[in-house]
């Protein structure tokens, strides 16, 4: 029998009331074990906020100034029940299902109603996703319309987190490796290096559920399919890496430039963004290069795009993401903002996954089959003095600082580890997301340009804020700014805009300091946006768990540690 989506919304309520983790984890377990095959890939994307399985280039593309005009039409309900319950709750979700209930005669109405089930509105959300061409806005309208118009109070508070992609319930894919491990009595490790190679944790738990478990030993990486990128940890400086690695380690400039993730098979190339996102189409220089450049029929590759000037010097960040934006007139903006390739890993050639080669093994490999593709400039030592003046020599070239990589490091997707350290000669940015914005005063007067900055806590999902800025952007940046925000607009009191959660930007600061401004107990003191953060999601940001821990390092450093044990 269909699972109903009713029984998934209330799980998801079950969990946001919960602090332990081992409770939670039984209670998706169990859900897991009752669901259908087919069920089971929509279940998990569904419960941790995501409308389709990570690797899926589908998207809903829904703002929320749409998805509110559309609860307002539904309901009929007095748009300041919604404002006075996101007042309480802070949570769009929660707001919406008050809006929901507000309304007797819609609730009346769904009693007579078949019940959603989870196939029927993931149905849903595809045919959204597909929707375009002429008409496409009321058309896409139209479904989401029908499929609210179906949903009980509790249903709307779910399907609307999951369409503005704000879950919060604390349980997050950490936890449902755990569930899935749990469910389906496999070893915790063995569905780990399965999401590994299958790019997303709903794929493998529907695998299991259909194939059962002899299923993994059986799995490969599926060109197209973008798979997670391994992540790198901080590191003070080449000292503390050399001594973290044991001795000899691979440094390699760090480019200031976007990670690409390049996947081919035969002439077709296809380049995916840190975000899983095919950008493909901005980037068809880069695609010709390496359908000429590597011979393989099929390969898996890892690089950096940068930006360029005409004598083949890096030029800011941000004329990249201008590059990576646009889909329409790319020649002539190939012309004005050329770009660059350097490839640093390879994870598959020609039907055999390498990501269990130690880094330098894979490296040799790279090296044998990228053509004339340069590959990230590299040495490999044990001396501080000669990996210091490497450094130098990355900032001089106008790159950011340099990686360091363990030679014998396996690639582990999605794994943030100490295998591969960044080094940065300045203070560590953040890369943090904005919740509300305030109007400017004078000339700035009708631009949104005063940023709440807010870092993810990663055991409840919310977003804390840690400080506000009106420093970093130029004034087209800020109008541009202005319309992306009023756009993910919740709601707005005096000059003050509240936003739902996308938008990430890079901050640089002097310090952190102690604050009870803040929930959190922190503020970045003298902050300024250096970069907008396009190619980042929310859930990338860093967490209030690291600012804390940059803090505590502030005050080693100071003697001042008893200031830390105070927040």
């Amino acid at each position: 029998m269909p699972t109903s989506f009713k029984a998934l919304a209330e799980l998801c309520e079950k969990l946001e009331g919960m602090s332990r983790r081992v409770p939670a984890v039984n209670l998706v377990a169990d859900f897991l074990k009752s669901l259908e095959p087919g069920e089971v890939e929509p279940a998990v994307s569904m419960i941790l906020g995501r409308p389709f399985p990570k690797w899926s280039q589908q998207t809903l593309d829904v703002s929320w100034a749409t998805l509110s005009e559309i609860i307002r039409r539904i309901t009929g309900v007095d748009w300041k029940v919604f404002l006075e319950a996101f007042s309480q709750t802070g949570d769009v979700g929660s707001a919406a299902k008050v809006v929901f209930e507000s309304c007797k005669v819609k609730r009346q109405a769904i009693l007579f109603e078949k019940p959603l089930t989870i196939l029927e509105v993931r149905r849903s959300f595809e045919a959204i996703a597909e929707t375009a061409g002429h008409g496409a806005r009321e058309k896409k309208e139209r479904l989401i319309e029908a499929l609210l118009s179906l949903a009980s109070p509790l249903e709307a508070k779910y399907l609307v987190k999951i369409f503005i992609g704000e879950m919060r319930t604390g349980f997050h894919e950490g936890l449902m490796e755990q569930a899935v491990s749990r469910a389906f009595q496999i070893p915790l490790e063995t569905v780990k290096k399965a999401g590994m190679v299958l790019g997303d944790i709903g794929t493998v738990a529907a695998l299991i559920k259909a194939e059962g478990r002899e299923a993994l030993s059986k799995i490969s990486f599926q060109v197209f399919r973008p798979v997670k990128l391994m992540l790198a940890q901080m590191a003070n400086d080449v000292a503390e890496a050399i001594k973290e690695h044991d001795g000899k380690t691979a440094f390699e400039h760090k480019l200031d430039g976007a990670r690409v993730q390049i996947h081919k098979c035969g002439e077709d190339v296809r380049i995916f963004s840190r975000r899983l996102t095919d950008v493909t189409r901005s980037l068809p220089e880069i695609a010709d290069t390496v359908r000429r450049e590597v011979k393989a029929r099929e390969a898996i590759m890892e690089g950096e795009v940068i930006a360029i000037d005409n004598e083949g010097h890096p030029i800011p960040f941000q004329h990249l993401m201008r590059r990576f934006k646009r889909v329409h007139e790319i020649e002539d903006m190939a012309e004005t903002i050329p770009v660059g390739l350097y490839l640093f890993d390879i994870l598959y050639l020609d039907g055999e996954s390498l990501i269990t080669l130690p880094y330098h093994q894979r490296r040799q490999i790279l090296a044998e089959n990228a053509g004339g593709i340069p590959l990230t400039k590299q040495i490999i030592t044990d001396s501080v003095d000669e990996a210091e003046e490497f450094l130098r020599e990355a900032i001089d070239c106008g790159h950011e600082g340099l990686m360091a990589k363990r030679l014998n490091s396996e690639y582990t997707p999605g794994i943030r580890g100490k295998n591969w350290l960044k080094i940065k000669p300045i203070l560590e940015p953040l890369d943090l997301v904005i919740v509300a914005a305030e109007y400017g005063y004078g000339r700035r007067c009708e631009w949104l340009s005063d940023y709440y900055l807010a870092a993810r806590d990663a055991e409840t999902g919310e977003f804390l804020v840690v400080g506000k800025t009106f420093k970093g952007l130029t004034n087209s940046e800020i109008i541009e700014m202005t319309k992306r925000l009023k756009e993910l607009a919740i709601k707005e009191e005096y000059r003050k805009v509240y936003v739902t959660p996308k938008i990430v930007v890079e901050v640089a600061y002097n310090e952190i300091q102690k604050s009870p401004k803040y929930k959190c107990g922190m503020a970045l003191r003298f902050a300024r946006i250096t970069r907008i953060r396009d190619d980042k999601t929310p859930e990338e940001a860093d967490t209030i768990q690291r600012v804390r821990e940059i803090y505590q390092k502030q005050f080693l450093k100071k003697g001042n540690i008893r200031v830390w044990n105070s927040i």
